[in-house]
């Protein structure tokens, strides 16, 4: 199977992230969220109450940069800390 073929399937929001991973570092707001891992609606709801991502405009289009949802994404780390025993 090449880059071109189409494989009916996988989603294609995977298969348009994936293609957007190795050419252009931008996506759509469906192809971010997939990448993040998280719904659509809750990427959008976090855009409504400014706890989103970064993302730019490309005319009338939000695209979010691969860089961006990294940095947002690593920013949200949580570590396992035990409760400490007295």
């Amino acid at each position: 199977m090449t880059d071109h073929d189409f494989n009916p399937d996988e989603d294609d929001d995977i298969v348009r992230a994936a293609a957007a991973r190795k050419g252009s570092p931008f996506l759509n707001g469906a192809q971010a969220a997939h990448y993040l891992g998280i719904s659509l609606r809750t990427l959008e709801e976090l855009q409504a109450t400014g706890e989103g991502p970064p993302f730019r405009r490309h005319g009338r289009q939000k695209r979010f940069h691969i860089a961006d949802l990294d940095a947002w994404s690593n920013a949200r780390k949580s570590r396992n800390v035990p409760n400490a025993q007295t």
